[in-house]
């Protein structure tokens, strides 16, 4: 990709919450939210957290990558929020490119866009993450009426601290050479859509496109800040180094004001770049090492120091060194946090120096950390094994307690067509019987009242032997499993002489007696086992 890229604060706003990388591989526009609270930082993190991506070599994963570096961007915001509360509210869009293997790879959350000049055709690729987008994608609001919209600007999707997995919009798209892609932020809607596209189809220095982008922008009022990037598609040469970007930057801090003042036509060394106002990312270490302290100490420092500013000046030595390895162009508060060394991170932590190697993606270069040489050890089988015995001893050891508990049970059932007694339950588990006869008894299952019999059949469940007795003694004896529901006691309670229960036991047994006509036994039970249950 050729590339020019440009961002201004623009006429109203005091300091820069855009920010924007170009490079061959990788372009990206980022528009921070949160006013005073941190805009800058969330857009210059997320930038400075995805520059890495500007290479080749993906082996078809490239779209991947982007989205979860975009997501990983995410997280470092929350953690940053998390680490100073002031910042609670921030948030960033982001619109992404990534050319990887003939593909081009988008990436895209929130209101910048992206659109593509093909074959004269102008179009917009991005979708509005915004209020008055989904009122008109639902037909409650014109196109036309969208601009005047009192809540144009209300976002429904953005990286920040609020969503831990935001939704992206993403998409593999193919390349053709002389494709021309601008990505911007929506700075740029001030300007007429008509002229924007004017303005890309006639003016084809991709220089002289961006800067004529911004200054319609800047005559426009400008309320919001701008950020344009022009992207072009060209067939790969040997000297594909040459593009439309600024000249690579050296690493030193002075080196690096001095080319960002060249880029603004700015007196050079002392300058300041005027896109971003670094109020919210500075800190007093950060201010010292862009003046000129030696940070060149800072990676000697052990990776278990918990020096609380390891992290900021580790990240500022490795970005620079990766920004001076290829062609590039960064701008707006990204550019800013650079050249100052203020980059957003997480303070304090060990892996500050491994986090930092990272970011670099040059693993073909010998580390000084002993831990980056070391080889992946392969999966050990024996722990595969244990961890499987494990498992097989204690789904044994499960079904061995659950049979013996089973045992502990007994239940009355039907055997040869008799009363038994079993021990157990009464279910199966597969072909196996988790029950075992205990005692065949002289009850007849067809001595028993039917009601008695379709009870026993059924199975009846008992505490222990005992109980399991206790109901065999009832069914010979009443034919009911529960004498005590089934047989009604004498209403005249001080009928306890012995007179008196002859005329009772006569009138009573009647409506038992009648269901038993089988044999001559059956009939005076009843009565026997009411006198035994008083």
């Amino acid at each position: 990709m050729r590339f020019a890229a440009r961002s201004d604060v623009g006429r109203i706003r005091s300091k820069n919450d855009d920010s924007a990388y170009a490079g061959r591989h990788l372009a990206v526009v980022a528009d921070g939210m949160g006013g005073h609270a941190g805009g800058d930082v969330a857009s210059a993190a997320t930038v400075l957290d995805m520059i890495h991506l500007d290479r080749g070599g993906y082996h078809g994963d490239a779209g991947t990558v982007l989205a979860d570096e975009i997501q990983t961007a995410n997280s470092l915001l929350s953690e940053l929020v998390h680490q100073n509360p002031k910042l609670a509210g921030m948030g960033t869009t982001v619109t992404a490119l990534l050319l990887a293997e003939g593909k081009l790879h988008f990436a895209h959350i929130g209101d910048s866009r992206a659109y593509r000049l093909r074959n004269g055709e102008f179009k917009q690729v991005s979708v509005d993450h915004t209020f008055v987008q989904r009122l008109i994608d639902e037909g409650r609001l014109r196109p036309e009426e969208a601009e005047s919209h009192p809540h144009k600007n209300v976002l429904m999707r953005v990286l920040g601290d609020v969503d831990a997995s935001p939704e992206l919009d993403l998409d593999t798209l193919d390349v053709l050479p002389g494709d021309r892609w601008l990505l911007c932020s929506d700075g740029l809607n001030y300007v007429a859509g008509h002229a924007v596209e004017r303005t890309v189809r006639e003016t084809k220095d991709l220089r002289e496109c961006v800067e004529t982008l911004v200054d319609l922008t800047l005559e426009a009022g400008s309320p919001d800040n701008v950020t344009v990037i022009m992207v072009e598609i060209v067939e790969e040469t040997p000297d594909d180094v040459s593009t439309a970007a600024v000249e690579v930057i050296p690493s030193t801090g002075a080196a690096l004001a001095a080319a960002a003042a060249a880029r603004k036509s700015t007196p050079p060394e002392g300058s300041t770049t005027p896109a971003g106002d670094s109020g919210n990312l500075d800190s007093e270490e950060a201010k010292d090492a862009a003046g000129g302290k030696d940070t060149s100490a800072a990676p000697s420092v052990q990776e278990g120091s918990t020096d609380p500013h390891l992290g900021e000046h580790l990240s500022a030595e490795v970005l620079r060194e990766e920004l001076a390895s290829r062609p590039h162009e960064l701008v707006g508060a990204a550019a800013a946090a650079a050249e100052s060394g203020s980059i957003p991170t997480i303070a304090g932590r060990t892996v500050a120096r491994r986090a930092a190697t990272l970011l670099t993606h040059k693993a073909e270069q010998p580390g000084n950390d002993p831990e980056d040489n070391l080889v992946p050890l392969k999966p050990r089988r024996w722990v595969t094994w244990a961890i499987s015995a494990a498992v097989l001893v204690a789904l044994t050891a499960g079904l061995w307690l659950g049979y013996a508990w089973t045992q502990t049970r007994y239940y009355v059932g039907e055997h040869d067509s008799r009363v038994a007694i079993f021990n157990g339950v009464s279910q199966r588990l597969g072909p196996i019987g988790l029950s075992s006869l205990e005692t065949v008894t002289e009850i007849r299952m067809d001595s028993l009242p039917p009601f008695s019999q379709q009870r026993v059949r059924q199975t009846v469940p008992a505490n222990d032997l005992y109980d399991a007795q206790r109901i065999v003694k009832n069914l010979e004896l009443t034919g009911t499993t529960s004498p005590e529901e089934d047989c009604v006691p004498p209403s005249p309670s001080p009928a306890a002489s012995s007179p008196a229960p002859a005329p009772t036991e006569s009138a009573a047994p009647a409506p038992e007696a009648a269901p038993a006509p089988a044999g001559p036994s059956p009939s005076p039970s009843p009565s026997v086992t009411c006198e035994a249950v008083q």
